[in-house]
């Protein structure tokens, strides 16, 4: 079936201007300033979107899909995430991962998961390995999870929290060894990413193993990049090194947001082709007393993404143009999927945002199906009401 969306304000992401966009198989097959010649194309579906802005689905590559949490106890473990979190939020394609908890929650129900939510209609890859080292995989061997499972593009570690296992650099490029080489065979990105947390040691290893190894820094990628102006000016220096660097988007009742920071990795030099944002959905977001002692516990969901997007605009000046690549061609171009995803193209999938005049979702269509329209989910999960 076609699928006709005329009059689109569109940013691929860079900004087109007014096209009609034409939708077969799932996929893009034309964008042109008018094409409306396809009008009287058999059992074709025709939209108008009156100018609307139309952007690529977004590329949310840090989420706990199984759910996160469990620092505070059972009762403290985050549920799994389900298909319309996502499309909702204008997210089309996502990485799940795993996080301090590998005992509860296994590599097993991650693998299972993110296939369920491309059958559910998105686009999904996923992590192999935690935030313990020796990290934990399925076949015994990050090389061989990368190489032979066909949703592992990557491996995940911490560093400088307390909650992982105080890797050294030489350990480091030993993983980042491993992730490269499974990446290589199978054809896939084979990265590592890296939980930063709030040591004062902050990347001072990944500099060790980039300096004392062959392994090119593009193969690291940290995240939670923005927890401090220590850990900021890290992440330039990193970045400055070939590798990408990654913005954590904060919850709705923080005021302060990602934005600032990701705007001050500009500033500071940071190439902005190599700087991408991610949700963290699904992990646990706790809140302490003076005492040390926690108070309260939530979750977040995608929705941060396009918070932040906004205050990017609002409050620190980016264009549209400038801010929708860390949320699309950026994280594509990273997970090994430039042209396909995170694009509005001839030949890229079908996978399209419009936003309203406020940069909320209007509309999405996943994969050449409209999962949401008019802010109201048409697709959803099995068990979804």
């Amino acid at each position: 079936m076609l699928t006709l969306w005329k009059n689109c304000e569109v940013y691929a992401p860079r900004h087109l201007g007014r096209r009609d966009i034409l939708i077969e198989g799932g996929k893009i097959a034309a964008v042109e300033g008018s094409l409306s010649r396809w009008l009287t194309a058999p059992e074709i579906d025709v939209r108008d979107m009156e100018g609307a802005v139309v952007c690529p689905g977004l590329v949310d590559i840090h989420v706990h899909v199984t759910g996160g949490g469990g620092e505070q106890g059972p009762a403290s473990r985050t549920p799994e995430l389900q298909l319309t979190d996502f499309t909702l939020n204008g997210v089309t394609s996502v990485v799940g991962l795993l996080g301090t908890d590998g005992v509860s929650r296994g590599l097993e129900n991650l693998l299972l998961k993110v296939r369920a939510l491309e059958e559910e209609g998105i686009s999904t890859w996923a992590l192999t390995g935690n935030y313990r080292f020796p990290t934990k995989t399925l076949f015994g061997d990050v090389e061989k999870d990368i190489a032979l499972i066909d949703k592992f593009i990557g491996v995940k570690t911490a560093l400088a929290d307390h909650r992982g296992s105080s890797v050294t650099g030489q350990e480091l490029a030993r993983l980042g060894s491993e992730a490269r080489i499974g990446g290589m065979i199978s054809g896939k990105p084979g990265y590592v990413t890296i939980h930063m947390g709030g040591h004062e040691h902050r990347m001072d290893e990944l500099f060790w193993a980039l300096e004392h190894s062959e392994v090119p820094a593009k193969t690291f990628l940290p995240t939670h990049c923005c927890r401090t102006p220590e850990l900021i000016a890290h992440a330039v220096r990193l970045n400055n090194l070939g590798a990408y660097i990654d913005f954590t988007a904060e919850l709705p009742d923080n005021e302060a947001g990602t934005a600032a920071a990701l705007a001050s990795a500009l500033r500071q030099g940071a190439a902005p082709e190599r700087v991408t944002m991610s949700s963290d959905a699904g992990g646990s977001q706790p809140s302490f007393n003076e005492a040390g002692e926690c108070v309260g516990l939530t979750y977040t969901t995608s929705v941060t993404l396009l918070q932040e997007l906004r205050r990017m605009i609002f409050r620190e000046g980016l264009s549209l143009e400038t801010a929708l690549r860390f949320f699309t061609e950026n994280p594509a171009r990273l997970i090994g999927q430039s042209g396909k995803k995170g694009t509005v193209a001839p030949g890229a999938d079908a996978d399209l945002l419009v936003l309203d005049e406020g940069y909320a979702v209007r509309h999405v269509m996943a994969k050449g199906k409209v999962a949401v329209w008019e802010a109201s989910a048409l697709m959803k999960g099995k068990f979804e009401k």
